[in-house]
Formats: structure tokens, sequence, C-alpha cells
């Protein structure tokens, strides 16, 4: 008998809630089997069963909230079946004696099995994303973690995560170097646990598989995935394509009115992804051809000189570089300037940032002004808050404004949503806080996505004027500049205010030159009448 459990899901992620039982009491699993789906506040997943057998029990009904390392339900496994532990799961019964005539050691009781070495796996990491890049390990061989201590840090599209501690023990060994690319439960390093285990020893190559994995060739040195070669194991085709579809594949298949047994599947088994059916139902007879054309011919490296170094690009580096040049390639950007006399604006800061910050706890900057303006002419102007896709355009009726932050490992966007609703100190409150997390590489995948406009500030870096480039799908960007003190005229005479450029750049497609002039407009007019803005008049 094997217990069916809750594995370790991320930083931070303590329980999940049983969606929705693909297989019921009585039916037959084998390894690789989705057997339930398991969500979380960001993401849905699907667990896959570790051994062949029957599901006799469910422990945990669909709706119950379960913690990591919880019982799900137990599986009756075949007599060549192995448990979730890699042990024998036939070691309560009698068991066949083996032809060379000796017995087998007595397998270890449960509580060893919970006190010897444990996986350290690579978590979930969001909706759509399946792999990363193993950027750091932020522990050695033989040291000391406690539960959910981070030990590795993992490079996405868009984020750095870090995988914790699955409990506390001594680091072991690791199994993945780092620059190595790795997939959705990958085992990385293993870490023994209660002492059972020497630090630092290897496995011996007989070793029992993972959970969830299948056992791999002899001759294979790292876990393989379920094998494809065994017959009788491998799972029956699928007869009924709603029971294997998940149910993010089937909200975008039903919204789109297309098939999803249709949806050609990269997942386990040949089941369809979330990114599976977004690809599916915007992919086009002529978007592979133009992709095609667009990309340039692979060449080889070029020989170094004595003075260079080469270094591989960053996940994050890569996405922002191929992210720039789409929306290059597919949005007609087109940007209008003006400048912008923050004198008011200055003094008004000025005025209250210290009984600002006593009562609300944050400081008061310039950026929540600007998402105050941007949000007010969004409204008036709505294109800006749109995009295009397909032959359609979707105007969004709600406003989350990204503000981009520079970090070491390069630009990234976080996003402050509902920004209409929000007061001017719960803006600075929430820009400080994405900030912080953006400096330090803990933004989440929710963090950075649902924007609708974005504002960039090159004037921090000391940029005079620039013109910012979209952050695709969206249909605008304001650039933001440096404040310098420069003769204007004012009510017919020459005075010294400091003044900012202001660029918007915009997805010409969608936005007309007289609604992109009007919206910064409209931005300079509440910056310039701070009080007026704040008064909703």
């Amino acid at each position: 008998m094997a217990d069916f459990l809750v594995p370790v899901l991320g930083a931070g992620v303590r329980e999940a809630t049983v969606g929705r039982w693909l297989k019921q009491p009585g039916e037959k699993v084998r390894p690789g089997d989705v057997v339930v789906e398991l969500e979380t506040e960001s993401v849905a997943l699907e667990l896959p069963a570790g051994v062949e057998g029957v599901l006799s029990e469910i422990v945990a009904p669909e709706g119950a909230r379960a913690a990591i390392g919880a019982v799900l339900a137990r599986i009756a496994a075949s007599a060549s079946g192995r448990d979730e532990t890699g042990l024998d799961q036939t070691r309560t019964g009698e068991t066949e004696p083996p032809k060379n005539g000796k017995q087998p050691p007595p397998a270890a009781p449960e509580a060893e099995l919970r006190t010897g070495k444990m996986d350290i796996k690579v978590p979930a990491m969001g909706e759509s994303v399946t792999e990363g890049t193993l950027a750091n390990w932020l522990v050695k061989p033989g040291q000391m973690v406690a539960q959910d201590d981070p030990v590795a840090e993992i490079e996405t599209d868009k984020v750095a995560i870090e995988v914790p501690a699955p409990a506390a023990g001594q680091i072991s060994e690791f199994l993945v170097q780092e620059g190595e690319t790795v997939s959705i439960g990958t085992i990385i390093g293993r870490l023994s646990q209660g002492g059972a285990a020497a630090a630092g020893a290897k496995p011996s190559a007989s070793a029992s598989p993972p959970p969830g994995v299948a056992a791999p060739p002899a001759q294979a040195p790292q876990p393989a995935q379920p094998a494809r070669s065994n017959g009788p194991t491998l799972a029956p085709p699928i007869e009924r394509a709603s029971d294997k579809v998940a149910p993010s594949v089937q909200r975008i298949a039903a919204e789109a009115a297309v098939d999803p047994a249709a949806i050609p599947g990269t997942g386990k088994g040949g089941r369809a992804t979330k990114a599976d059916a977004l690809q599916y139902v915007a992919s086009s007879a002529a978007q592979p051809a133009q992709k095609a054309r667009s990309e340039p011919e692979p060449r080889a490296p070029r020989e170094l000189g004595p003075r260079e170094e080469r270094v591989k690009m960053t996940r994050l580096r890569q996405t922002i570089a191929r992210r720039l040049k789409e929306a290059q390639d597919t949005a007609a950007m087109l940007t209008t300037f003006n400048d912008v006399d923050m004198h008011h604006v200055m003094e008004l800061r000025k005025k209250y940032k210290d009984a600002f910050e006593k009562k609300h706890g944050v400081r008061l900057g310039f950026m929540g002004f600007f998402v105050k303006a941007c949000v007010a002419a969004l409204k008036e102007i709505p294109a800006v808050n749109a995009e295009i896709d397909g032959g359609d355009i979707i105007y969004k009726n709600f406003y989350n404004v990204g503000v981009a932050v520079g970090t070491d490992k390069g630009l990234v966007v976080p996003v402050v949503r509902d920004a209409d609703v929000l007061t001017l100190a719960e803006i600075e409150g929430e820009i400080g806080r994405l900030g912080a997390l953006a400096r330090d590489g803990k933004l989440a995948l929710e963090d950075l996505q649902g924007g609708t406009f974005t504002i960039t500030n090159g004037g921090v870096y000391g940029s005079l004027m620039s013109t910012p480039i979209l952050n695709p799908p969206q249909s605008g960007v304001l650039g933001m500049h440096r404040i310098e003190e420069r003769p204007v005229a004012v009510a017919g005479k020459v005075e010294i205010r400091p003044m900012m450029y202001l660029a918007l750049s915009y997805d010409h497609r969608l936005v007309d030159g007289k609604e992109a002039v009007t919206f910064l407009v409209r931005v300079k007019e509440a910056l310039e009448d701070p009080e007026r803005m704040l008064l909703d008049v």
C-alpha cells in the first residue's frame, strides 16, 4: 500500500486545494497517469501517480485543503510495483522468493522511510511555465538547512524562483549543475533528513526512482521520464478526451469554440497544457512562415580575442531581448512628446511628505502622482488601455499599471493592480513593496502578469529624453525623464521652472495620433494641477 502525498509546491506554499479526482477508487493507475488536480493561489497542478496499482482509497475529497506532505489517497500496488519512496510495496505480505534463493533484507519501517534521504525537486513555477535554468546553488554539500530554507535559484523566462528545502536536514549531493535546464519535478539534489543517511553519500546504480518518475534504464545516469517501450505498462489510449483535458485547457477551448481533443499536447502522455491551448488558438497558417522569415540564420560563434570573454545570456535577458524585438516587429510603434511643469507637484510633495509618511508609513514620491494621472487619462482614452487580439480589439475596463524596475539581472515590470481604486498612499506602498521584491529577486509570476499599461522612469538614471518601447500586448507606455530647471514663459514672464519631458510610445494600429496626443496632454494637465486631479474635479 502506497500513500499518495501532496508534493512540495514551491517556496512559501504550505497547502493546496483538491480540485478534481481524475481516478476513482477501484480504477487502475500506472506511473505517469494523472490522478488528481491540485490548486494553489496562483496555479493549477496535475499530480501523476508514481506507482502502478489500484486506487484503493481517497482520503482528501474534492474541495478539501491539504498541507504539504498530507495523504491524498492510497494506492494498492501490484506485486511488482514500487511505492513513492522507491521501496518494494509487497513488504507487508508474502513475496515470491528471488531466483538466487536468498531472501531480501527486511524492508525499512515507515518511520525510517520518512527520516532517510529526501529528494529536492523543482517546484511548480506558474501556469504555462514548464522549465527553467538552475542559476545558482545557495548551499553546499554537507550544509545543514531548515525546512523551507532556499537551497537553489531557478531562472525562468520572467523571474528567478527559489527552491525551498522540503525538510530540515543536511545537503547530501547535487544532481544538477548550475547552468543546466530543468523541468518541473526534476530532482536536482538530495538531503539527509534526521541523520539516516551520511552527508555526501552517492546513490548506487540500482537506486530506486523518485516519486512520480518511472524506473530509468540501468545505463541512464539521470532520472528518466516514464518508459514508453514497456508495452503493457503504458496507459491505454485516451477514449474520453474531456476526462483527460485540464480545466484550463477546457476553458480556453470553450471560449475559442475549438475541440479540446484537437489541441496537440506536449505534456505528459501527450496531454495538452494551457500553453498548448493558447498557442493553438492564437496560431494561424501565416504565422509560422512569418516567424521563419524573421528569424536570422544561425551562425557559428566567432573566435574571441585575448581581452574578450563569452558569457551565456540568462533566460531573463533572452526573454527581454525576444519580447522587445517582437514589439518592434509586430506593433506600428510611434512616439509623441510633451513637457510638464513639475513645480506644483514638487511643492505639494515638499509641504506634506513628512505628514504623509507619518500617517501612512510610506514615503511620498513622484510615481504615485504619475500613476493617478495615467489612470485618469486612460479612462478618457480607452484605446491606450486596450490590446489587439487577431482581428479584434480588447478594451480593458480595469487599470493594472506596470512600473518598470531596473535590477542587476535586467528590467522587470511588476504590476500595481486596480490602480483606479487605490489611494495615493496605497499606490506608493504597493510600488515600494514590488520594488523591494524586484531588487531582492523575489517577485512571483503573478506580480508580473496582467498589466494593461506601463510607466518607465529613465530619469532616475539621468535620461533627458527617450522613446520607450511597448510591453506587448499593451498599446501604450509612458516614459518619464529627469527633472531639469529651464526658463519657460509663465503669464507673460520668463521663469525658471522644474521641467520634465514626457514620451508616450503607442501602437498606431490601435491608437490614432489624436488620441495619443490627447492622452499625453491630459497627463500633463493633471500633473500641473495635482489638487484638482486628487479631488477628481
